[in-house]
């Protein structure tokens, strides 16, 4: 459920602070950095982790551990080659800005 929220959170962030949605046809106008996204730059993705591992542990299972490392080291690879840099461009300075300030996956101590 806490994913879930997260995820439904983030997804209201994108249209009511960025002005846009998760579709590529309509992406955010702009640096979305309040709710979770003050904390960590990637929070939708984290909550789809924080899911997976739920279901592992709920189920009790091993395969869902292994799905959710290699969906964890697919995502992380996919953000940092693709994502981070496509953002870096369309953003600019912006964005150069809130990398400084606030961690990738884990969040940062204030004052960092």
């Amino acid at each position: 459920m806490v994913a879930v929220a997260g995820l439904l959170w983030c997804i209201w962030d994108f249209g009511r602070t960025g002005r846009g949605t998760l579709a590529p046809v309509d992406p955010p106008r702009f640096v979305v950095r309040s709710g979770l996204y003050r904390l960590v730059r990637n929070p939708m993705y984290l909550s789809v982790l924080v899911a997976l591992v739920g279901e592992a542990v709920l189920f009790r299972s091993t395969r869902l551990v292994v799905w959710a490392v290699i969906v964890s080291i697919t995502v992380h690879l996919f953000v940092v080659a693709y994502e981070e840099p496509r953002l870096r461009q369309q953003f600019g300075a912006p964005y150069e800005a809130y990398c400084r300030e606030v961690g990738r996956w884990v969040p940062r101590r204030p004052g960092r």
